[in-house]
Formats: structure tokens, sequence, C-alpha cells
């Protein structure tokens, strides 16, 4: 019981409090190095006190099998946000790539490195082996990651971006779940999120120029 008090602790602190504090910073800081001392944490817990294997998180046997359920959720959600965009705010469709495409194909390959990656370490490689003696179902586990995942976005000041990423975050926790590997989640966490700047929207997911598009 102790122990478990000790977790709920812990999962509070990191996925409740820290992104309460943070929001009022989030206009004039950056989140990354904050994301990037969180996924080093969990790595630290992952690696000195669960016993993870490093090379679990390459693990590339279910990307076969996997590959084309990933690409076809993505060619679905990519043709529902195009018209979505296009009838919601066709004056930002494709904005980012018109309006700069160099800066958008530094995005395209950053953004996989030093966001993707680690926000799987934290939502879904460490959530999992942690917080399992919290949410002892898989279907608990993926509903909690996903909520914890959502509601790390509060700090971008908008309900559509908490309502999109806990809805991606099912999807993460589950692919997760599913293939026990963050190759495989991550790969499709990328894959949603550089489309999400491609189309349009990536000005709810950070906080840069492009957000003043949206509010038009």
């Amino acid at each position: 019981m102790s122990g478990k008090i000790a977790l709920a602790g812990e999962f509070l602190l990191l996925f409740v409090l820290l992104p309460i504090l943070f929001r009022p910073l989030a206009p004039k800081l950056s989140p990354l190095p904050a994301l990037w001392l969180a996924a080093f944490y969990c790595w630290i817990v992952m690696r000195c006190f669960l016993g993870y294997d490093a090379a679990r998180m390459w693990n590339t046997a279910p990307l076969r099998g996997a590959l084309p359920s990933v690409l076809l959720g993505f060619a679905a959600m990519a043709a529902v946000t195009t018209l979505a965009v296009w009838l919601w705010r066709p004056q930002i469709l494709f904005g980012f790539v018109r309006g700069n495409p160099g800066f958008w194909a530094i995005v395209m390959v950053a953004y996989p490195i030093v966001s993707v990656w680690p926000q799987g370490i934290i939502y879904r490689a460490f959530f999992f082996e942690r917080y399992r003696p919290l949410f002892p179902s898989a279907l608990m586990m993926i509903l909690a990651s996903a909520v914890a995942f959502g509601f790390s976005h509060i700090i971008f000041r908008s309900p559509l971006s908490v309502a999109l990423t806990f809805a991606a975050g099912l999807l993460f926790a589950w692919r997760y779940e599913a293939t026990g590997s963050l190759l495989v989640s991550s790969l499709e966490h990328a894959l949603y999120g550089c489309w999400m700047f491609t189309v349009g929207l990536g000005a709810l997911f950070y906080h840069g120029a492009g957000r003043a598009a949206l509010t038009r």
C-alpha cells in the first residue's frame, strides 16, 4: 500500500502538478528543456530501478506487422484534417509549407527527435513500466496514459490542443501496449505530429508566431 501511495504521489507530481506550474511560463519559455529533463528522470528510473532493457526501445520486430494499420490510420487522419482545415480556416491550409519551406523541412527532421522521442519515453515507456500497479488493466493504462498526455498540453492554452492530443494519446498508448515497441509508437506519433505542422495546425502545439493565424 505504501508503495502505491508513493507511486500515486510521483504520478501527481509529474503529470498533474508540473504541467500546471509550467503553464504560466509557457508563453515565454520553450517546453523542450523541461521535457528532456523529465525524460532523463524517467530514463534513470527505468534503468536503475525498473530494470528496463534499453533494447526494447528500438524493437523493430513488430514494425512490419503494424505498419499497414499505422499508414492506413495516418492516411485517414490526414484526409479528415485537410478537409477540416479547408472548411474552417482555408487561409492557414499548408501555410507553414508555403510560407517557410526551409524551416518546415527542418521541423520535419527535428520534431521526431527533439519532441516525439522524449514524449514517448515519458508517456509510453516509463508510464507503462512505472504505473502498471496503479492501473492494472490494459484499458486503464491506455486511458490513463492518454489523459496524462492530453493534460500536459494545457500549457498551450487551447482546449482543442488538449482534445486532439488526448485522442491521439489513446492511439499511441494502444499502439505501445499492442506492440511493446516504443519505436513503432513513436513512428506513429511522429507521422501525426509532422502532419499537424504541415496541414497548418502546428500553432496548436507550439507557442510561436503561427498561433495568431488560428485566431483570425
